[in-house]
């Protein structure tokens, strides 16, 4: 799942942590692919099963039921 850039960061700016927001800001593409950029997300702390539950519920709510 691809998700933008700007939604992780500001996901991190949430949590306080300005610091990791401007290394991600320059070390992540515009396009996050969850899966692709794993290594990469694991790096600032993320899981991206929780940036897909958080930003692509909707999608698969509405193919779950």
């Amino acid at each position: 799942m691809n998700i933008d850039k700007s939604h992780i960061l500001q996901l991190l700016k949430s949590q306080g942590d300005d610091a990791k927001a401007q290394q991600a800001d320059s070390e992540l593409p515009d396009q996050v692919d969850t899966e692709k950029d794993a290594g990469l997300l694991a790096k600032f702390g993320i899981d991206p099963m929780d940036l897909i539950k958080k930003f692509g519920g909707g999608k698969l709510g509405g193919l779950l039921g």
